[in-house]
């Protein structure tokens, strides 16, 4: 945050909000905000007002499924904090614990516009550790922090591959799900009893895994599932439903196949990686229109990248793909801003051109799905932090 007031005049601003696209407009920054949006030129041009020169203005773009600064850039296993192999059920991983904040990718980002990201653990385990909303760029990890957005589970090849090869449960997808709902009845069973408890004689035996489940049964965090395949999907939603989670299917790489039921459970998904090869059978079916028919169905979708999956440099590309695929334009825009801040939970501090949001903007000088645009300014909660 920096106790400035800095102005851009002179863009096209895409507001990613009811105002929609404000030509030859301003906006004015305070203290790391946006303190106003408008259209005209500027009674009064300071010292530090920025010339957009007609470029596009527009929030920074939003990832809200990474693995950033867990899977270290050329690093190998040195760089490799991403799954914790040795237990299938481990929701009491912090992310932050493991972060490289100084990681390239985060400088890839910036560069590229991503201003945010929700990043964590990876899918070998039925349940993960948590998955952390930050921005790109800060002087540490800690300042850079939005909230903690959810507990990572994951359903499929992943586990069940990982575990068998160890020879330990799950070797299949029944034991994978009877892991989650085994941790989450007692985690529920704990909740209870603390709850019930009239001093501190009562309490149960303090279990540091069922406590970090506690928020995710209370809604205060969303269970973000890692699934492909249809079957998978629908035991993503069997499980938020018997324990009445908030839950995002992630990947949800078969998603087209049953659009219609997605939609009729108020399903909601994030798409990608988008620019991947089908390196592994759940990925048989994967479709540059799974995003088109999901939307068209009426589920709620973000885009991501899976970073390193896909580089997070590319994020808007496979938006781009998307669109050229039946996903409308603007939906794909929205779909790594807007929505991908209400879905990531965090769509109060960012994801469009706000009164009162924080100042995560983004210019471009041209087209932001066309491959020759590039990225002239990124700025993080007010600060200029990339400037071409």
């Amino acid at each position: 945050m920096v106790d400035t007031s800095v102005c851009i005049y002179n863009a096209f601003i895409k507001t990613m909000s009811e105002a929609g696209d404000i030509e030859n407009g301003y906006v004015k920054i305070k203290n790391g905000k946006i303190a106003e949006v408008s259209q005209g030129k500027l009674d009064k041009i300071s010292d530090g007002d920025i010339n957009a020169k007609g470029h596009i203005l527009c929030p920074g773009f939003i990832d809200i499924h990474t693995h950033m600064g867990l899977i270290g850039d050329g690093m190998g296993q040195e760089g490799d904090d991403v799954n914790e192999g040795s237990d299938p059920v481990m929701p009491h991983l912090r992310a932050i614990d493991g972060i490289n904040f100084r990681d390239n990718c985060f400088a890839d980002a910036v560069k590229a516009g991503v201003t945010t990201v929700v990043t964590g653990v990876g899918s070998l385990n039925p349940i993960g550790g948590d998955m952390l909303a930050i921005k790109t760029a800060g002087r540490t990890l800690d300042e850079a922090v939005i909230c903690r957005a959810g507990i990572k589970f994951a359903l499929g090849e992943n586990p069940k591959s990982y575990y068998t090869d160890r020879e330990e449960a799950p070797q299949t997808r029944l034991a994978t799900a009877a892991l989650i709902r085994e941790a989450l009845y007692k985690a529920q069973r704990y909740m209870e009893q603390k709850e019930a408890a009239e001093d501190v004689t009562d309490l149960p035996e303090y279990d540091i895994k069922c406590e970090a489940l506690i928020p995710l049964l209370k809604g205060k965090l969303a269970a973000h599932i890692h699934c492909h395949r249809a079957d998978d999907i629908l035991t993503a939603l069997r499980i938020r439903d018997e324990f009445n989670l908030r839950a995002l299917l992630v990947h949800c790489t078969e998603g087209h196949l049953i659009a219609d039921i997605l939609a009729e459970r108020q399903a909601v998904a994030v798409i990608g990686p988008i620019i991947c090869d089908r390196g592994k059978p759940e990925l048989a079916n994967a479709s540059l229109g799974n995003a088109a028919e999901l939307m068209k169905a009426g589920v709620p979708i973000a885009i991501c990248t899976d970073h390193p999956e896909t580089p997070i440099q590319f994020l808007a590309m496979g938006a781009a793909l998307c669109a050229k695929h039946g996903l409308p334009r603007d939906e794909a825009f929205k779909a790594i801003t807007v929505n991908a801040a209400r879905l990531g939970g965090f769509g109060d501090r960012t994801g469009s051109v706000e009164t009162g949001k924080d100042a995560d903007l983004i210019l471009l000088d041209n087209d932001p799905f066309d491959i020759f645009t590039n990225v002239t300014m990124t700025m993080v909660g007010g600060k200029i932090v990339f400037k071409n």
